[in-house]
């Protein structure tokens, strides 16, 4: 998706993102870039961007690719627009009839009517085909 004549590029984001970049050969640790890092345009390279947490409002974070020319000159940009949404699977951990978002029972289980934990029930047969 680089434009023509484009032999780097740099990448600026909100404080919400986090990017890597991984060039080829250099295996799948990659790089997260530092403010005025260009990387070579080569076949191989990838830049990665994730969230990882929910976002207060539609849009509130970006990611800015900037493209370069040989000898530096920009020649172009391209951004995207961001939106995390936060997922989560809440139980009536203490089985007392109420869904709670942060019960510290969660996390274990205990067996018996004093107990605790999440009771998971799943169909696993085949309804359909």
């Amino acid at each position: 998706a680089a434009p023509a004549g484009a032999v780097a590029f740099g990448v600026k984001h909100t404080e919400g993102v986090s990017v890597e970049v991984a060039c080829q050969g250099q295996g799948e640790d990659g790089s997260a870039p530092s403010s005025g890092t260009r990387w070579p345009l080569d076949e191989g390279t990838v830049l990665r961007f994730s969230m990882s947490r929910a976002s207060s409002e539609v849009n509130d974070n970006k990611v800015t690719v900037s493209f370069y020319a040989e000898g530096g000159q920009p020649i172009n940009q391209a951004g995207v627009f961001l939106t995390g949404i936060g997922i989560s699977l809440d139980v009536d951990a203490d089985r007392d009839g109420v869904v709670e978002k942060n019960n510290p029972n969660k996390a274990s289980w205990t067996w018996g009517p004093e107990g605790h934990g999440a009771i998971l029930l799943v169909s696993c047969d085949k309804e359909g085909p």
